[in-house]
């Protein structure tokens, strides 16, 4: 019997998988009729299956690949891989053991690296990685109405009047060398406030609390969006008007669900921008505020707000 699945395998952070949809697209428009399997991060596959962009997922440390790094390491745990009808692996790559011992399992897997060689988007060199020339449609991730409503929920616990239009904030990153400092995003918001009526919701993750207390401080009657859970957080997302945050896998998201965004780039991670059509990239420098990035900042979000 056929097997009924094609498996992907992607072990990173929110981002970096969200940077894989167009791929994902790809496999399936390329596989008619087969199961979409997404082996990451418990968390962020469900994320993807709730989005309608994997058909199921599988804990990546379920698969047992530690095995296939040493000659002796005894077979793969799991069946999966040795049971798809198509394996992509986006990783260990640069390791000729487990490239060896991974097709040993899967004869024609792909096996790639995660970030492609910087000459192009990452997101590009994923979808090159199954074959798509012409990746599939870049239209936005599908946020279901149940995780729409539970979003209007917490943007209405947390402050929102129900018909401001919102404007979102992310001072967050996973690292500090991706934090433009709070005092551009004050700089910025202020200016939009001074032309636009929006509300302003600040999103918190968890190592977030003192850069958004310290810019809450800054912004009359803005509110918190408190570590929502990923799916609750995409819900929220589709009642905002615009999203504004450094490079981040929330600011991924943002763009990934289809709301105009302005992402905080340095010009070394531009490669890592996102594949949708509703992100602007502005190229800042993260370690200072300077009054040419502020403009610039500012005029990308008055675009996204419509002028």
């Amino acid at each position: 019997m056929a097997s009924a699945t094609v498996l992907v395998i992607h072990p990173g952070a929110l981002g970096d998988v969200l940077l894989g949809i167009p791929a994902l697209r790809s496999l399936r428009a390329r596989h008619p009729g087969k199961r979409l399997v997404l082996a990451a991060q418990p968390h962020l596959g469900r994320m993807l299956v709730a989005l309608g962009e994997a058909d199921q997922a599988s804990a990546f440390e379920s698969l047992g690949l530690e095995s296939l790094f040493v000659d002796d390491g005894g077979p793969a745990a799991a069946p999966a891989i040795r049971d798809a009808a198509c394996v992509v692996c986006w990783f260990g790559s640069g390791d000729p053991t487990f490239t060896r011992r991974l097709r040993a399992l899967a004869p024609s897997a792909v096996v790639a690296s995660a970030a492609g060689d910087g000459t192009c988007a990452v997101w590009q060199h994923l979808a090159a990685t199954v074959g798509s020339e012409e990746p599939a449609a870049r239209e936005p991730a599908v946020v279901s109405r149940d995780f729409a409503a539970e979003g209007r929920d917490a943007l209405s616990e947390a402050g929102w009047d129900g018909h401001t239009p919102v404007l979102v904030v992310h001072v967050g990153a996973g690292g500090l060398a991706k934090r433009w400092p709070v005092e551009g995003f004050a700089q910025v918001i202020a200016a939009v406030a001074r032309r636009h009526d929006v509300a302003v919701a600040i999103h918190e993750g968890p190592a977030d609390a003192g850069a958004v207390a310290t810019l809450a401080g800054r912004i009359d009657g803005a509110f918190v969006l408190k570590r929502l859970e990923l799916p609750r957080l995409a819900g929220a997302l589709r009642h905002a008007a615009a999203w504004l945050g450094n490079d981040s896998g929330v600011t991924h998201l943002a763009a990934a669900v289809g709301v105009p965004t302005v992402a905080l780039f340095s010009a070394e991670n531009v490669a890592w921008r996102s594949w949708s059509p509703t992100s602007h990239v502005v190229v800042i420098d993260p370690t200072r505020v300077t009054t040419e990035h502020v403009a610039a900042v500012t005029a990308a979000l008055h675009d996204r707000l419509g002028r």
